[in-house]
């Protein structure tokens, strides 16, 4: 169920009319996580494939696509059974698969999809090698991520000191914040 602003279809209802009460997506019940950003929403179903829909502007869908297109109803993001957890937010998207690799799309001109870059990508890339990532949170315009060993990491704009690393660099790649193992997830 999903319901509020709809102008780019992220609700995912077939339509483009907002709605202030909830309202079925499908009639499908495989849903197992669902993550609504501001221009779009993604989904992971039991069988472990990912879905968005919304607006795909900067490739924030994940499925090839980087322009003003928008999906009103679920499209699946390739063909891979194994994702885990879905983060969205604006024009970002991050993802875990289940052997603990992380993964993101979208738009990166603050280096927020951490793979070492400011180029978007439409369809999700690799952030390093690591296969120890737990939980993904995306933000405006940087991401947070936590390992299985409880740490914390950041990269993107960091302005204001919002990676809470205490500067205001940005990066483009991970950086652990502190020294904590203890983040909950």
């Amino acid at each position: 169920f999903a319901w509020g602003y709809n102008q780019y279809g992220q609700i995912g209802n077939g339509t483009i009319t907002s709605t202030s009460s909830p309202v079925q997506v499908g009639s499908l019940v495989t849903w197992k996580q669902t993550q609504g950003g501001t221009r779009g929403s993604a989904a992971i179903k039991t069988d472990g494939t990912l879905w968005t829909c919304g607006y795909a502007r900067f490739g924030t869908l994940a499925n090839g696509v980087g322009s003003t297109i928008s999906y009103s109803s679920p499209v699946q993001v390739g063909t891979l059974t194994n994702w885990k957890q879905v983060a969205l937010k604006n024009y970002t998207l991050a993802a875990i698969k289940t052997d603990g690799t992380f993964w993101t799309c979208g738009y990166n001109f603050f280096g927020q999809l951490g793979n070492g870059t400011a180029i978007d990508y439409s369809s999700p890339v690799q952030v390093g090698a690591l296969t120890n990532w737990r939980q993904v949170s995306a933000g405006l315009t940087h991401l947070g991520a936590i390992k299985t060993d409880g740490t914390l990491w950041m990269c993107g704009y960091n302005t204001s000191g919002a990676l809470g690393n205490g500067g205001i660099v940005r990066y483009s790649s991970p950086i652990q914040i502190g020294a904590l193992t203890n983040w909950p997830y």
